[in-house]
């Protein structure tokens, strides 16, 4: 069994090194070249495999039998998960995403059609166009400087997820908060503590923030099983598994989820797509130049952010990963944002390349558990930019960017731009 040296085990747990990501990078790049599947034992938490190559990463993702999602322990110090009790709310609540088959088949497909391309389609394309186009003309009214990720990145994609759930507008600023607090609860100008915390007290804030979700999902759901609409909220209310109604935790972690990670991933790529404009003016003029560019622009964006950096799975039996045995119950941690700058997939993988092709990364997972909003997340991006680029003439920094603290979920937090209009 390989172990990796300390230092990079500790900078690959620590938050702060995907708020400053060239540390997090380079500690991967090294993990690649050197311990590509090897044992992490940082300062505080339990061991575990860090999953470092791209194929080894779809190999464990593909194999969901023999490396649960439903068995694995989230990545969080060890003074945390020992305090852990079974009649916390964070234990209770399951999504899709620490699920197993069949039941995870068995929830998913309750909400699929609506995020399929045909239902978007036909349903949903021409409401999102007209959101985008609300929100390219909220940031002209801007005159010029904006911070790109709170005034426009941050509500655009809020607003399409919320319109799809059944959340009025009017609580798209509660909902933007809570998501916020839950991802950010090590940063300190985003978690709720409002300043910085240790693991402990950001578990008790977390726990909070998952009980005012559920306060609110709560009266959701009773309000759609009671008068049911046509939106996502009505679908999950009224759901069934086997002939049962759905489990009540089990809803509300699927409110959560969808109300969450429905758009804070989204705004993250969004937000690291006009950075990258930004100091790329090339790049902007030929992407308004040749419109055909853009599939590729969004595509590479989401490569490059990466906003789920890691997922957790536990090994059900004794196996091998490259030649590596791994015993039943180790725990892997599936390194995304390494995978997606291997250099055995990607030809300069840490150069923007919006022509890059074929373009296959992970950010979206790989399986069973690729993410089921992932062609929504595609279209809010490319609709958004093509409403975009014939009014903008340039783009440029106005500022320093900053990145959000978390070693889970995590993107561009401002990216103040200065603009001129086409």
């Amino acid at each position: 069994m390989l172990t990796m040296p300390k230092e990079l085990a500790n900078t690959i747990v620590d938050p702060e090194s995907y708020a400053h990501w060239e540390r997090s990078h380079a500690a991967y790049t090294e993990l690649r070249r050197t311990a590509p599947l090897s044992v992490a034992e940082p300062d505080g938490y339990d061991p575990f495999w860090a999953v470092t190559k791209y194929d080894d990463i779809k190999t464990v993702e593909k194999n969901g039998a023999l490396f649960s999602s439903a068995r694995q322990l989230p990545l969080r110090p060890r003074a945390v998960l020992e305090q852990a009790s079974p009649d916390e709310l964070g234990q209770k609540l399951r999504t899709l995403v620490n699920m197993d088959d069949p039941e995870h088949f068995k929830q998913r497909i309750i909400t699929q059609a609506w995020f399929m391309p045909r239902n978007l389609r036909n349903n949903l394309e021409s409401r999102v166009r007209e959101i985008a186009r609300e929100f390219v003309e909220r940031m002209l009214e801007f005159d010029g400087e904006c911070d790109f990720a709170r005034d426009v990145a941050f509500l655009y994609p809020l607003r399409v997820v919320m319109e799809v759930i059944g959340v009025p507008p009017s609580d798209e600023a509660r909902m933007l908060t809570l998501t916020q607090e839950l991802f950010g609860d090590n940063d300190p100008d985003l978690g709720r503590a409002g300043t910085n915390v240790d693991a402990v007290e950001a578990a008790k804030m977390r726990e909070a923030v998952l009980e005012d979700f559920v306060s609110y999902f709560k009266a959701m759901q009773e309000d759609r099983q009671a008068n049911p609409r046509a939106d996502l909220a009505s679908v999950i209310a009224n759901a069934e598994i086997d002939g049962e109604p759905i489990g009540f935790y089990d809803a509300m972690g699927y409110y959560i989820i969808t109300a969450t990670a429905g758009h804070d991933t989204t705004s993250a790529s969004t937000t690291s797509g006009c950075w990258a404009l930004a100091e790329r003016p090339q790049m902007l003029a030929d992407l308004k130049n040749d419109a055909s560019l853009l599939d590729g622009f969004v595509q590479e964006t989401i490569r490059w952010e990466t906003p789920v950096k890691q997922f957790m799975r536990t090994a059900t039996e004794d196996t091998e990963v490259s030649g590596k045995k791994i015993a039943e119950g180790d725990r892997l941690m599936l390194c995304y944002p390494s995978g997606n700058r291997d250099e055995d997939q990607f030809d300069k993988p840490f150069e923007f390349d919006m022509r890059r092709l074929p373009n296959k990364h992970i950010a979206f997972g790989f399986g069973i558990h690729v993410c089921l909003g992932q062609h929504l997340a595609r279209l809010e991006m490319r609709l958004l930019w093509e409403e975009m680029l014939p009014r903008i003439a340039s783009i440029e920094l106005n500022g320093e960017p900053t990145r959000s603290v978390s070693n889970f979920v995590c993107g561009p937090k401002s990216v103040p731009i200065r603009f001129t209009k086409a």
